[in-house]
């Protein structure tokens, strides 16, 4: 059911089932990611027969229609929400206009019918243990509520876990550069250094950046930085964090430091940014 928010007069649209049954699917007007952590389901999925074994993420739009017919040890959480819950938030508290036309995009073509989706994104082990986390930190806070900007929040766990499952959705085989980029989308929010990413490719740093200059145009800590801007531009956008709460969730030491890299690469600063978007989004 909707989530009463206790600090504001308001409904927001989303819900967390911490022990999902499979028997509701799909929840009207919703979308909604089922992760299946432990077991497997089988059932038919859009009228294919589909096969879910953990760890693995199921995304269900309104329009798709499953039946689960067999659960074996299967254990699973699920987060819904309404397509409303991805507008940007307000530009301010004392101003009318809600935005309609910018929506956190992240993610979305999982939800979206096609004759190849399957729905199904692959979870890879190294993946797993912080999707696990950011899943169930979601869940926590829609039910603690601990603070005004809780709502925030859920939507920056929801911008990190989907960009982390559209990336493993869109490489069913990893390269070097795909076990880089897997590594950076997972971590980017703790301090990452150039080794750490060589490690990963078990390459060094020269053969690395060649790769990442053939394939991404800039190098590795230079697409880790412009990942960290990225996400931090949604959250500038879709939420009321502070900056010094964007730079600390996006990997940056300090929160000057943030704004003077955004504000060299954007060509304004984060608050320009922020104001100029929610402002083009009420314009649409």
């Amino acid at each position: 059911m909707p989530q009463i928010d206790r600090h504001k007069n308001r409904t927001v649209d989303i819900e967390f089932v911490a022990a999902e049954d499979f028997a509701h699917f799909p929840y009207p007007e919703r979308f909604t990611l089922v992760f299946v952590t432990n077991g497997s389901i089988k059932g038919i999925l859009n009228e294919r027969p589909i096969t879910i074994s953990a760890p693995a993420i199921l995304c269900l739009s309104e329009e798709d229609t499953i039946q689960v017919f067999d659960k074996h040890n299967a254990s699973a959480s699920s987060f819904s929400f309404h397509p409303d819950f991805l507008n940007s938030t307000p530009h301010s508290e004392t101003q009318t206009y809600f935005p309609t036309d910018l929506k956190i995009e992240t993610g979305l073509s999982l939800f979206r019918k096609s004759p190849e989706r399957t729905g199904i994104p692959r979870i890879t082990e190294k993946a797993y243990p912080q999707l696990f986390e950011w899943f169930f930190v979601l869940g926590t806070e829609v039910y603690a509520q601990s603070d005004a900007l809780w709502a925030c929040r859920i939507k920056k766990y929801f911008i990190q876990i989907m960009g982390v499952i559209e990336d493993l959705n869109r490489h069913s085989e990893q390269s070097p550069v795909d076990l880089v980029l897997e590594y950076i989308h997972t971590n980017y929010p703790d301090k990452i250094i150039l080794e750490d990413l060589t490690k990963c490719a078990y390459l060094n740093r020269v053969s690395l950046n060649k790769m990442f200059q053939e394939r991404c145009g800039c190098t590795a800590m230079g697409y880790l930085l412009s990942h960290r801007l990225k996400v931090a531009g949604n959250l500038l956008t879709h939420t009321d964090m502070t900056l010094n709460e964007i730079a600390r969730a996006t990997g940056f030491e300090y929160d000057t430091y943030f704004i003077k890299q955004f504000t060299a690469k954007k060509g304004m600063s984060p608050t320009a940014y922020r104001e100029i978007s929610r402002k083009f989004s009420a314009a649409q």
